[in-house]
């Protein structure tokens, strides 16, 4: 048998294993009675990157914009998540911008100069979707007076309260995470706004999965969905279903950043 691959890296916290194992092992069963065997362990690597464009993929989660930017091509999409947290409506999201709680900006605007924390520059909430919430108030280029990358949404949220940062975009389901995890995190921070939403981040397989994979993945993640003894883990996870979006739909992130280039914004800066 073929060597086989699954991760889901996007909202393992540490907090939450517990419960994104129980959801792979849930899928993993409906999975095993379609006749797919499929690994008992998640991948979860340094490089939470590496599994997304392996040949050997059967399933994983990644953000969107490396998605729409450079995986077309070497994986494709499976299905899209739906969540249940502030920001999210149906299979979309945003970011919500954060300050520290004592900050006297109300507005994105009020921190012209300052300083922003970005998790990583391939990000779409956490670097794509701030760029373009920016970029209508850029000049000549710039907005924020440095950019710093922290690794995480959790890094970056952590930044600002510690006053390493000024102002962050988080992936609004990863703040919901946060602020119900690590309350004093989340306490230290204020939400002043949310970015332009897009297509929420997408499960995915190698791209040479049959058809009939696809399909199967796609059943099986309904099963899941849909069994109520699952209730406790989905609502962990903030999980409220899937759908099936057209690939399309993410050429709207590819869309957010060739307007930020078109009026003079890049880089966020």
């Amino acid at each position: 048998m073929s060597r086989l691959l699954v991760s889901l890296p996007m909202y393992d916290f540490a907090e939450l294993r517990a419960a994104t194992d129980a959801f792979w092992s849930a899928l993993r069963g409906q999975l095993a009675a379609a006749g797919i065997d499929a690994p008992r362990e998640l991948a979860r690597e340094d490089d939470h990157a590496a599994p997304w464009a392996d040949p050997a993929l059967l399933f994983s989660q990644t953000c969107g914009y490396p998605y729409a930017m450079r995986l077309r091509g070497r994986a494709r999409l499976v299905a899209t998540p739906v969540y249940r947290a502030p920001g999210c409506e149906g299979p979309r999201y945003s970011s919500a911008i954060v300050v520290r709680a004592d900050d006297p900006a109300g507005t994105l605007a009020g921190l012209r100069g300052r300083r922003a924390a970005v998790n990583a520059p391939d990000s779409q909430s956490g670097m794509n979707a701030l760029r373009a919430a920016a970029a209508p108030l850029a000049v000549a280029g710039r907005f924020f007076g440095a950019v710093v990358e922290t690794g995480s949404h959790a890094a970056s949220a952590l930044a600002v309260a510690e006053g390493r940062a000024d102002v962050a975009a988080l992936d609004c389901v990863s703040w919901a995470h946060l602020a119900a995890l690590r309350p004093r995190l989340g306490g230290a921070l204020r939400v002043i706004g949310f970015t332009p939403s897009a297509p929420a981040l997408p499960f995915i397989t190698a791209a040479a999965r049959s058809e009939g994979t696809v399909a199967t993945l796609r059943a099986a993640l309904r099963a899941v969905m849909a069994d109520e003894t699952l209730a406790p883990v989905l609502a962990a996870l903030l999980i409220e279903g899937v759908e099936i979006l057209p690939d399309a739909a993410y050429d709207e992130i590819a869309a957010m950043e060739a307007a930020a280039r078109r009026a003079g914004y890049p880089v966020l800066a």
